[in-house]
């Protein structure tokens, strides 16, 4: 039962950056409605289950809450745009970076961070740069995609770290909704900042609207927190890196997606050196008898 709920969970997180490319919507409506659709869906059990729960917030756990719901509404903005600026490919990879961002936030706060994993953070670096190089020569627009895929993994592991903080004494749904809610809260307001719509989308974008939600937020990153409850953070971890060559595929056979030759080799080395980031810090935190870091919930990181 494990290996089947990695693989619809691999398999639901490879498929949101196809789908949410695809669909005909602002990147911020997409963004908003996901997230708002995803705090009523966690919200309403974890309501029925234990409603004193969302009125006894302690200050520790209401400002981890706001940090990681900032982090994540503008991890959205920055990578659903990056998706309608750079190929999937290309996004998703570069929105992973968040489990390299996470070492080095770790690295800053004095945290013991192993030398195979900043080695394995040079290595994804490199593609990074092999990647941009290829989509410069495509096109400043492809560039700029590039650049908030990755300030959009930046966010990420942000939100990751303030999460994990916010959810030592959390329970899952109860900090899924506070932060999916806050988070749309505050999407709406850059919707109307920017002067985004939220409605009168064709059918076919509101498909696509509810099938991100249905296939990444309750299939994808629902189903790896269930699995952080029964196999560690580190292997949950390696697994969400399968994304990057899911959404690739996927991508190319539903999108229609040539890249580069050279952009698969910077995508292979993102992927290898996040291996060895990963794989890095679950040796020093074992080592160290510390937890291991946050896992790395992909580039749809709900």
């Amino acid at each position: 039962m494990t290996v089947f709920l990695a693989v619809i969970g691999v398999l639901g997180v490879s498929a949101s950056g196809p789908i949410m490319a695809a669909t005909a919507a602002p990147a911020l409506a997409i963004a908003f409605w996901r997230n708002a659709l995803g705090a009523v869906a966690m919200g309403v059990p974890a309501l029925a289950r234990n409603p004193r729960a969302f009125t006894r917030l302690t200050r520790d756990e209401a400002k981890w809450t706001g940090i990681a719901s900032v982090a994540l509404a503008l991890h959205f903005a920055c990578f659903i745009t990056s998706l309608q600026l750079t190929s999937v490919a290309a996004a998703t990879a570069l929105v992973c970076l968040q489990a390299g961002w996470i070492a080095l936030f770790n690295l800053m706060r004095g945290l013991p961070v192993a030398p195979r994993a900043l080695a394995g953070l040079g290595a994804a670096l490199v593609g990074v740069v092999i990647i941009t190089g290829f989509d410069l020569a495509l096109s400043r627009e492809a560039l700029l995609g590039d650049l908030l895929a990755v300030a959009g993994g930046a966010l990420a592991g942000l939100y990751t770290i303030a999460g994990g903080k916010a959810r030592a004494t959390m329970s899952t749904g109860t900090y899924t909704s506070l932060c999916y809610s806050l988070c749309a809260v505050l999407l709406l307001g850059l919707c109307a900042i920017f002067g985004q719509p939220l409605v009168a989308f064709e059918p076919a974008a509101w498909a696509g609207i509810l099938a991100v939600t249905v296939v990444a937020q309750i299939l994808g990153h629902s189903v790896f927190n269930h699995l952080l409850a029964v196999i560690s953070p580190l292997v949950v971890s390696m697994i969400i890196l399968l994304e990057i060559p899911g959404a690739a595929v996927l991508a190319a056979i539903f999108l229609g997606e040539q890249l580069p030759a050279g952009t698969y080799g910077g995508l292979a080395l993102i992927l290898a050196g996040l291996a060895v980031v990963v794989s890095g810090q679950g040796r020093r935190a074992r080592t160290a008898a510390l937890p291991p870091a946050p896992p790395a919930l992909g580039g749809d990181i709900d």
